[in-house]
Parts: structure tokens; sequence; C-alpha cells
């Protein structure tokens, strides 16, 4: 196939979650956008979007199909955590100190 191809056809097979941080007084703030396979479940969608906003080796916003929603290009941005919350379709889960409640 062609890469246009290529590209269209991924683009109908994703779909974009959401990542919102938990920022107290501040309140709640969208941090990133993850290009996500329909195919997985939404088990797997929550914790594939964990697991890209986390600096483990490199800072996360440098994760392949991670659209960072902030200015800084070194960071700048906690790792997701207990409390931030993850927005797929209209469906919202937060991060428990063990799993996700349905929001």
């Amino acid at each position: 196939m062609s890469k246009k191809l290529d590209a269209l056809m991924s683009t109908l097979n994703d779909e974009k979650v959401s990542v919102i941080h938990d920022n107290g007084p501040a309140g709640p703030n969208v941090v990133a956008f993850i290009d996500m396979p329909k195919t997985l479940t939404t088990s797997e969608k929550l914790e594939r979007a964990f697991m890209l906003t986390n600096s483990i080796d490199d800072f996360w916003g440098n994760n392949k199909g991670v659209t960072k929603m902030f200015g800084s290009a070194d960071g700048g941005c906690r790792s997701t955590m207990v409390g931030d919350m993850v927005l797929i379709g209209k469906e919202k889960f937060k991060v428990e100190p063990m799993g996700w409640s349905k929001v």
C-alpha cells in the first residue's frame, strides 16, 4: 500500500483518548491525546494511556502516538498518577490506588 493509504487506514482504525490530570485547586487539565487502536478493550486502553503518560526511560511526551497538550518541550508535566482521569469516548475513568473507577 502507499504511505498515504496506510496513514488513512491507520486514522480509521484509531480513536483519540484524552488524559486529564487533576491539578487540585487549579482544576483538571487535559495534558495529552493518545492515538489508540479501536480494537483494544477499555481496560487495555486505560492501561496503555497510563503507561504512555508516565516517564520511564524518557519524558513521556516523546512517546509515539502521544500528542502533548502543553507548551514545554523538555517536560514540564508530571506523569499520570492516582486521581487523574482518562476519557474514552463519553466514558471517564479515574486512576485509583489499585485499578480504575468509572466517573
